[in-house]
C-alpha cells in the first residue's frame, strides 16, 4: 500500500503575496451581488486567490473589506485578490460586455445549460453569483449571456454560494488551462 506524508507550509512552494500579485492571473472576474454572509464573501476571496483569478466584483449590499467575518474565512485573500465594488451591478455588467467579457450568471432558469458545457472559445468571463436566499434578480438575468446551472441530484435544489462559486470557477480554469 502506498503511503503518504502531508506536505508542511515550507514544503509546498507557495507563491509569496508579492509574487502572487505579479503572476498572470485566469480571464475570469467573479461577480457577487446582494451576499449577505460576510463569511461567504471571504470564502469566496480564498477561492478565488486559489483559483488566480483577475478580480472580484462586490455590488449592492455585499460587504467589502476590512471586515473581520471577511477576513476570519479568507484567510489573507482579501489583500491578494484585486477587487472593486460598484453600488450598480447594472454598470458594471454594461462595463464589461463592452470590454468583450461574458456574462455568466449561475442560477436555475429556463435555458440555463450545464455548467460543464463551457468552452475555450467562451473566454474571458464574469461569473456572477447572487444572494444566499433569492438567487440572482431576474433584471441581472436579462443581462447574462449564459445561465449556467449545477446539476442537483438530491432533495436540495440548491448549493451554499460560496461552495458553487468554487464548483464553477474550477471547471472554467479547467477548460481555459486545456487550451493554453
Amino acid at each position: 500500500m502506498k503511503e503518504f506524508r502531508k506536505l508542511d507550509g515550507t514544503e509546498m512552494d507557495r507563491m509569496s503575496a508579492e509574487q502572487y500579485l505579479g503572476s498572470p492571473k485566469h480571464p475570469l472576474v467573479l461577480m457577487l451581488h446582494n451576499i449577505r454572509s460576510m463569511w461567504n464573501v471571504g470564502s469566496m476571496f480564498r477561492t478565488a486567490d486559489a483559483a488566480g483569478i483577475q478580480k472580484i466584483i462586490l455590488s449592492g449590499y455585499t460587504a467589502t473589506p476590512p471586515r473581520k467575518e471577511i477576513d476570519k474565512t479568507a484567510l489573507g485573500a482579501q489583500n491578494t485578490v484585486a477587487w472593486e465594488y460598484h453600488a450598480d451591478p447594472l454598470e458594471a455588467i454594461e462595463s464589461m460586455k463592452r470590454d468583450g467579457m461574458r456574462i455568466c450568471g449561475l442560477e436555475i432558469t429556463e435555458g440555463s445549460r450545464p455548467y460543464t458545457s463551457m468552452s475555450s472559445g467562451d473566454f474571458p468571463i464574469c461569473l456572477v453569483v447572487g444572494n444566499e436566499v433569492d438567487g440572482l434578480e431576474n433584471e441581472l438575468l436579462q443581462l447574462c449571456d449564459e445561465v449556467l446551472e449545477i446539476p442537483q441530484f438530491g432533495t436540495k435544489h440548491s448549493l451554499n454560494v460560496a461552495v458553487a462559486a468554487g464548483i464553477v470557477l474550477f471547471e472554467l480554469i479547467n477548460v481555459f488551462r486545456r487550451t493554453v
